[in-house]
This record gives structure tokens, sequence and C-alpha cells, in this order.
């Protein structure tokens, strides 16, 4: 799969967003990259930032948080098309999450893990 097309199933997934969910996210960037950091090389996905949940008086004037999803471990780990399709989903729905200030445990728990 061709980075272009990974684009279009992460713009898909987020387009799956609720509105009302993508209504509230603030100050986040969302991008693709090929590769994670070399000491995670089967991470799918990374959020940078601080959480919503977090942001006080103090937050203003900060660049926007930066989400990540990662298309090289994303194909490796999927067999066929449609799982790259339902993993971009879970990868995306999973750090959007963290953006809302929900921790790994409790995506685990959801079933976005």
């Amino acid at each position: 799969m061709t980075r272009e097309e990974f684009e279009e199933l992460v713009a898909e997934a987020l387009d799956r967003i609720p509105p009302e969910l993508t209504r509230l996210m603030d100050n986040v960037a969302v991008f693709v990259e090929d590769d994670p950091p070399a000491d995670d090389p089967e991470l799918l996905g990374l959020y940078e930032g601080t959480p919503l949940t977090d942001r006080g008086e103090w937050y203003a004037g900060v660049l926007p948080d930066r989400i990540t999803v990662y298309r090289l471990p994303t194909l490796r780990m999927c067999e066929s098309r449609e799982d790259v399709v339902a993993e971009t989903e879970i990868t995306v729905v999973h750090e959007i999450a963290h953006h809302f200030g929900i921790d790994d445990e409790r995506l685990h728990a959801l079933g976005y893990g």
C-alpha cells in the first residue's frame, strides 16, 4: 500500500469520528510517517502533547499536540487491506483518546489497545 493510500485511510478514519467529538478536539494535528522511533519499531501510533484533561489556564500559545500514525509497522502486522483499514481506525481512535486524557489501560479494556 502506498503512502498516499495509507494517508487516505487515516483521513477516512478521522472522518468516522463522531462530529460531537471532533468539535471538542483542540490544537491537535495528525500526521502519517513511515517509520516509528527506532527504540519502538512496532509502534503503530503516538500521541505527543498535553491532553485536554491536563490543560489549565497556563495553556496558551503552545504548538499543537501531535498524533502520528506509522504506516510500515501497520502494513507489516496486517495480512489484508481490510486488516489495514481496521487497524488504522483502531490506531486513530486510540491516539485521539489520549488527546482526551484516556489512558492505555482504559483503551485496552474498551478494545482499542
